[in-house]
């Protein structure tokens, strides 16, 4: 909220003043590096079997919607006038993408395909689908709650089964060598994620930085956890992930340009507007169904909004917001997170 109103201030006094501010990235990228390290530290291989079939659903139900997406944005870009390539990046290349994903992809549709604008057109659509995606999370999970039954937890049974990043104001253990030794994990994802991806750069294994440090992070927990018998203190992890987030989202919405966004040709905010109807009628009528129609499935719901219109850290901060004021959500933080990363 905070970074909203920092980027309102500053569209308000850019047109009246003429002063205009540009925040420096690098830190933000660096938060967003972290954060998905720490989600790779977080991921368990015994939970992939714990996640089960609910992880089986929400992987098939978010290929659905890459595919309803990359559809409509095609089919409406060529009713429009438009090249499809224009519907893709209004589709899955930003919305389930993100910016991880617009950023990767917008140089090569510039460069390859000479799609003008394409990286400035790609990063605007995913700056958008992120403060969307953001918005109708709470309001499609505030519809659906009112068709199931919000299940009763204890107090000492959310202090005993808490997921990561579940809680962000729950009270944990933690001390000094724990925290030095979760930094020391997070560094290494960051420093070897950075190497593997610039190794494969331009190769058919080229991916965003981002999921390569996840994988690192994924290596490091469990080979930490199965082979050398260590224990992973996951209060720590969660609680520098969320610090990485909270301040991921807070930078990321004060940097964005509402007047480059109000610019963008009609025939994109067409588009992304009707993208964002669909994601919130999926969420409703095919996610929540598949995951079960429980409050377990609201909360996956709010999250796959989220991550289907902007990013896993949209979904995170969404799945917070209900779990804080209704309960926990064991399922949806743990198939989430692997899912939508």
């Amino acid at each position: 909220v905070g970074g909203f109103i920092v980027a309102i201030v500053l569209l308000i006094i850019d047109k009246t003043s003429g002063y205009s501010f540009t925040f420096d990235a690098s830190l933000q990228s660096l938060l967003m590096l972290t954060f998905f390290s720490s989600i790779g530290l977080s991921s368990d291989f015994s939970r992939l079997i714990k996640g089960g079939k609910p992880l089986v659903l929400l992987t098939i139900a978010v290929t659905i919607l890459i595919a309803i997406q990359n559809t409509v944005g095609m089919s409406m870009a060529v009713m429009m006038n438009e090249s499809p390539f224009i519907g893709l990046i209004a589709g899955s290349i930003t919305l389930t993408g993100g910016h991880g994903n617009a950023g990767a992809w917008g140089p090569i549709l510039a460069d390859k395909y000479g799609v003008t604008g394409a990286v400035e057109l790609a990063m605007a659509c995913a700056t958008l689908g992120l403060v969307l995606g953001g918005l109708v999370g709470g309001p499609v999970a505030r519809h659906l709650l009112k068709k199931v039954s919000i299940p009763k937890t204890t107090e000492q049974e959310r202090d005993t089964i808490v997921e990561a990043f579940e809680q962000p104001s729950v009270k944990r253990k933690i001390n000094a060598n724990n925290v030095i030794e979760t930094i020391s994990m997070l560094i290494i994802c960051i420093v070897v994620g950075g190497y593997i991806s610039a190794l494969f750069k331009d190769t058919f294994l080229q991916l965003p930085t981002f999921v390569w440090c996840l994988f690192v992070g994924i290596i490091i927990r469990n080979t930490l956890t199965h082979v050398f018998k260590h224990e992973v203190f996951e209060p720590t992890v969660d609680v520098l992930g969320s610090v990485a987030l909270s301040l991921f989202l807070a930078m990321a919405l004060m940097s964005l340009k509402f007047g480059q966004l109000a610019s963008m040709a009609g025939p994109v905010l067409i588009i992304i507007a009707v993208q964002t109807v669909v994601m919130v009628l999926f969420a409703c009528f095919v996610t929540f169904k598949m995951m079960g129609k429980d409050y377990d499935a609201v909360v996956i719901s709010a999250g796959h909004c989220g991550f289907g219109m902007g990013a896993t850290p949209t979904a995170i901060a969404n799945m917070q917001t209900v779990t804080k004021a209704f309960g926990p959500s064991h399922k949806a933080f743990l198939v989430v997170p692997m899912v939508g990363a």
